[in-house]
């Protein structure tokens, strides 16, 4: 069928009738959503709403994260026509999963984006839907954990990343993609004892507690001992998943704002991921993907890949009834 149905499927961004399902839309053409699912705004009956955040103006190095989900929806065309690879299940057949389309803000009034995008995901989550994220620069994450907390209470936090970015800063109201966990965790969002970082290989001394399978480690005992690790320090609670591209080795994904050597796979991340199913997963991100420094598109196919293994996480925890 599928040879027969590209024929005729074309624009199924706005087009497609039954949220469910794959797509054999031609990979190279049409509108771009993300996994072609329908663009809209009413979420009545969804499961799961994929929104893009396109803010940048949070980095300390190379710019350009603002243009992530615009790239990552494009990449995620090559995944749409199949069933993802390694699970039980397909999440796409399973749950009616929908582009949100991004968050609106003023981009000349920073002070005010935090807010907005706390609005926003509120806005999902009180429409009984989870939020996957595309991003975006790293800061994102702090506004996004606000409206989960004012469902969930202090959630746990399972980060991929290079960087803790807890490095102290007490100004809440200031904009830093570095900081943002240090203010999470300060103010009572993040429960830093059940919370877990993996693939970290930046010196921070002061972790507030979250606990660190940094990438050394990671090496060491592999991504299924890892995974198993981070299940049971999250334990049954309500978690949300934060993945930051450069938690990726450059080699892997060139196209972020600051690279560090030494990190994951993409076979790796792929199996740390897988690992983690069963978790309470409530919402997840993809951030840091920077298209001007992502030469080979790389970097946005891994971020897509990323989605949609939360997407896979989100559907697994919906079957189990959580």
């Amino acid at each position: 069928m599928a040879l027969e149905d590209a024929k005729s499927q074309i624009d199924h961004a706005f087009t497609r009738d039954d949220p469910r399902g794959p797509s054999y839309e031609l990979t190279f053409g049409g509108a771009t959503s993300f996994l072609r699912r329908r663009y809209t705004k009413d979420l009545s009956g969804v499961d799961i709403a994929v929104t893009g955040v396109p803010f940048d103006q949070a980095v300390t190095n190379r710019p350009g994260t603002r243009l992530g989900p615009r790239a990552i929806r494009e990449a995620s065309s090559l995944q749409a026509p199949d069933a993802p690879y390694g699970w039980p299940f397909d999440v796409l057949s399973e749950r009616i999963i929908v582009d949100y389309g991004d968050v609106a803000f003023d981009y000349a009034d920073v002070p005010a984006f935090p807010a907005a995008l706390t609005a926003h995901i509120r806005g999902i989550l009180e429409a009984g839907a989870a939020s996957v994220v595309l991003g975006g620069d790293h800061y994102i994450s702090f506004p996004i954990l606000k409206a989960y907390a004012e469902v969930y209470g202090p959630i746990s936090l399972i980060q991929v990343d290079a960087h803790t970015d807890t490095w102290a800063d007490d100004d809440m109201d200031r904009v830093d993609h570095g900081t943002m966990f240090y203010k999470a965790v300060k103010s009572g969002i993040v429960d830093p004892a059940t919370s877990v970082q993996i693939g970290i290989r930046t010196t921070n001394e002061d972790t507030l507690g979250v606990n660190i399978i940094d990438a050394p480690e990671f090496h060491r005992i592999g991504p299924e001992a890892a995974a198993a690790r981070a299940r049971e320090i999250v334990g049954d609670r309500p978690c949300y998943l934060s993945f930051d591209i450069d938690g990726l080795d450059p080699a892997f994904a060139p196209g972020t704002g600051t690279p560090v050597w030494g990190g994951l796979s993409s076979a790796q991340a792929a199996a740390l991921l897988r690992g983690l199913a069963g978790v309470n997963i409530r919402g997840g991100d993809i951030v840091e993907v920077s298209p001007p420094f992502d030469t080979t598109g790389a970097t946005a196919i891994a971020g897509a890949h990323v989605a949609v293994e939360i997407c896979q996480l989100l559907g697994w925890r919906m079957r189990e009834g959580a």
